[in-house]
This record gives structure tokens, sequence and C-alpha cells, in this order.
């Protein structure tokens, strides 16, 4: 979600709804199956036309999107959902290597899975998601502003400013960058991270730290994140 759009209220009444965007019906139905276990209103689409025809019908709290769609790919379709409302979207994609990862991120893309995935670690970044909206509803009525050297934060309204340049985060960049800021200089491992932003901490997952600091650097400029080899990420105190 670009920092600029305020956070869309969750669902209270009903379910909360997730649609999954998957061309290969067995994974589509399996994950549908899984998550209607978990209580969610689970709808599918097997194309990118299919699916942005759904997402404006059904309005989704969450979208898990497949990068490799027939007709319209998964890049696009996230683009194209995200510039007619912004939404937390899970990306699927099969592809491992790093600048393919970081594209996704590019588009709006909140976080991502690469294939073959456990259900288990699905459900824990979906309910990571969720509450990361909910917390960003929460601080929409705090009207604080964090300044680190040339970087500024409004948690209020989600927007960066770098040397009063506004960058365009997505969700996950953003409450990456605002708890790097909380202790500008302080040394925060990628467990920790892990599991602060995204609800969990496996090391072996430890690799979408590392892939949402390059994207934050893409954004922001090299000199602002510090990397401590093997250890974890700092804000460069000014």
């Amino acid at each position: 979600m670009s920092a600029r759009a305020r956070p869309r209220l969750l669902r209270v009444t009903d379910q909360r709804r997730i649609l999954v965007v998957e061309d290969d019906r067995t994974i589509a139905l399996a994950v549908r199956s899984r998550l209607g276990a978990e209580g969610f209103d689970v709808r599918i689409a097997g194309d990118g036309e299919e699916a942005l025809a759904m997402y404006a019908r059904a309005e989704p709290d969450l979208v898990i999107l497949d990068r490799l769609l027939p007709g319209l790919d998964g890049l696009e379709v996230c683009r194209r959902m995200q510039a007619a409302r912004p939404v937390p979207v899970l990306m699927l994609t099969a592809l491992a290597e790093e600048t393919d990862l970081l594209v996704g991120l590019g588009v709006g893309a909140d976080d991502y899975l690469t294939k073959p995935f456990s259900m288990r670690e699905l459900v824990a970044r979906i309910h990571a998601l969720l509450r990361r909206v909910e917390r960003a509803v929460q601080l929409a009525h705090e009207d604080t502003v964090i300044r680190v050297g040339d970087v500024e934060i409004n948690t209020a309204e989600r927007r960066v400013f770098v040397r009063g340049a506004e960058a365009q985060l997505t969700r996950t960049e953003f409450d990456l960058l605002r708890r790097l800021a909380e202790r500008p200089g302080h040394v925060f491992e990628r467990e920790r991270l892990l599991s602060d932003i995204w609800g969990f901490s496996e090391a072996a997952a430890t690799r979408t730290v590392d892939s949402h600091v390059r994207a934050l650097r893409r954004k922001l400029g090299s000199g602002i994140v510090r990397t401590v080899h093997g250890v974890g990420y700092a804000l460069v105190r000014p």
C-alpha cells in the first residue's frame, strides 16, 4: 500500500474476506479449504481479469496473488488493485531470485511467499498482515512525526519524506522503517524484526527481512539503513 493512502477499516460484523488469485486449481482449493477452516470468507479467481472483476465486486480485506498468471500477470494485477483501492497483498511466487521479489514489492505487494510453501506459514503471514492493518487504523488517530536525520515519518498519515521528497512505501516497508526509527542507531536482530513486523520468528524466514530492507534502500537511499553483518539492521543515527 502506498504510504499516502489511509488504511481501510476491516469488517467487524462479518468474516474477513480473502481473495485467492491462483491459476493452479489444486493450490487454490487447498488454500481455500485451510483458510475457510481458519474462519475466513474465501473467494477464488483463476486469472488476472477475473481477479480484478472479483476484487471490485467482493472488496476483499486481503489478496493472495500468484506472481505468474495467464494473461495479465500478478504484477500488473497488483498495480491495478492498489490504484483502485489499496489492500494488503501477499504475493506467491515460484521465482526465488532477489530481483523478482523486489519487483513484486515495488508494485505494492506487502509480503511474499515462495512456492512450495507451508499452509502454517501462509496463515501466519495472513494474520500478521491483518494485525498490521488494525494497528495502522489505530495509529491514524495519533498525530506523531518521527524525524531521524533526513527522514521524516508521519505515523498518522503513513507518509515518509526523505530530504523533503516523499517516498512511496508499501505497508510492510512503512512498518519496518517505523520500527527501526523508534530506536535510531540500535541494531535490531533479523529474528526480532520478523517477530515484530511479520508476527512470527523462524530463522529460515529471515530472508524476508533482507528483501524488504533492500526494497527500502531502493526508495530511501543506500545510506539510511545500516547492515550489521550476522546480526541485523539499524537506522543510521545522524
